[in-house]
């Protein structure tokens, strides 16, 4: 059996699928299910997913590049007015320091958010920003051991091999 020809038991390739469907500017993967696709987007997790699918009237489960235009629209519309459905124990943006109200950030806009505050606490030297200013840990890891960035702890193998061998290449090259 060649591969050009399709097996019997194997499903054919649907002319409907799209293989992207964008999401504000996420391109999110048309071929996973819907529950996996928008875990792929910043801000949304599997929780939130579920319940984007559910608020959206669409099975977790289908494929998501399979779904009809209207399916679609619908969970775009759930997804950018998602304040509106999380709750607000489980938004991602609680209490937020210049305006004080609770929302769920998802996208570029979680980027931009979190830039934001990461330098706001670096202008006003806080701990945190302190840290961040170094370059060392934030959040209370242990630094003793582990995160150097700087050199190898213990023995270069590779490199003490690469110097036989250039010393090798060395002495060889002086016999003739």
């Amino acid at each position: 059996m060649s591969a050009e020809e399709p097996q019997d038991d194997a499903p054919e390739e649907d002319e409907d699928l799209r293989y992207f469907v964008r999401i504000g500017q996420t391109d999110l993967d048309g071929t996973k299910t819907v529950e996996r696709s928008l875990t792929d987007m910043k801000g949304i997790g599997k929780r939130t997913a579920r319940i984007v699918a559910e608020a959206a009237d669409v099975d977790r489960h289908a494929t998501f590049g399979l779904l009809d235009e209207d399916d679609i629209d619908s969970v775009v519309d759930v997804v950018e007015n998602i304040d509106d459905y999380v709750p607000e124990w489980m938004a991602n943006r609680r209490s937020d320091f210049f305006t004080g109200e609770t929302t769920h950030v998802t996208g570029s806009d979680l980027e931009e958010k979190r830039r934001h505050d990461i330098n706001r606490m670096k202008m006003i030297d806080s701990y945190k920003g302190v840290r961040h200013k170094r370059g060392q840990k934030v959040r209370g890891q242990r630094t003793k051991s582990t995160g150097r960035t700087e050199g190898t702890i213990g023995v270069n193998v590779e490199e003490i091999r690469e110097e036989a061998e250039e010393e090798a290449a060395a002495e060889g090259g002086d016999e003739e």
